[in-house]
């Protein structure tokens, strides 16, 4: 597997540190998924879970979407994957899922997020649920969700074809 990640640096300012740790958690899933046949990204942990890498890139594409440009920007966009209609749709729904829609959706919107965090301070917030949430919650919520994910991807990968790695 080839491995871009950069290592967040032991020193820095908070918004550095908060960024960093976030494109290491992002790239991490990326590391994970790399390689992989589409059926391989949809084969699933162990019943009766749904857990599969396709479905977490496209939770975590949800995710993304959901914390930075409906909470942080208040945008009024729809959630991804019909959720609305089943809040697991991104994990039950991979069989027979696009692949190459799930990887371009999540990479856009993370390229969507960085740019509004980019525009934001951090004690800039949004409304979640009719409670202010900051930029900076967000951030350390994404680095939770993302790291928590990124256990789940570890198993997954290991069970595939054995790899491991952080």
């Amino acid at each position: 597997m080839t491995d871009t990640r950069i290592p967040p640096p032991y020193t820095g300012d908070e918004r550095s540190m908060l960024n960093n740790w976030l494109e290491w958690h992002r790239g991490t899933l990326a590391v994970k998924c790399e390689g992989l046949t589409d059926e391989q990204l949809r084969l699933r942990s162990a019943p009766p879970s749904a857990l599969s890498l396709l479905g977490l890139v496209r939770h975590m594409a949800h995710v993304e979407r959901v914390w930075f440009r409906r909470v942080l920007n208040g945008e009024d966009i729809p959630k991804l994957w019909d959720k609305d209609r089943d809040n697991d749709a991104d994990f039950k729904e991979v069989d027979t899922a696009s692949v190459k829609e799930a990887f371009a959706t999540w990479e856009e919107e993370i390229e969507l997020a960085r740019a509004i965090s980019a525009a934001k301070p951090l004690d800039a917030a949004g409304d979640r649920n009719g409670e202010d949430c900051t930029h900076r919650w967000i951030l350390v919520h994404m680095i939770e969700e993302y790291a928590r994910h990124n256990g789940h991807a570890d198993l997954l990968r290991e069970r595939i074809d054995g790899v491991t790695g952080e």
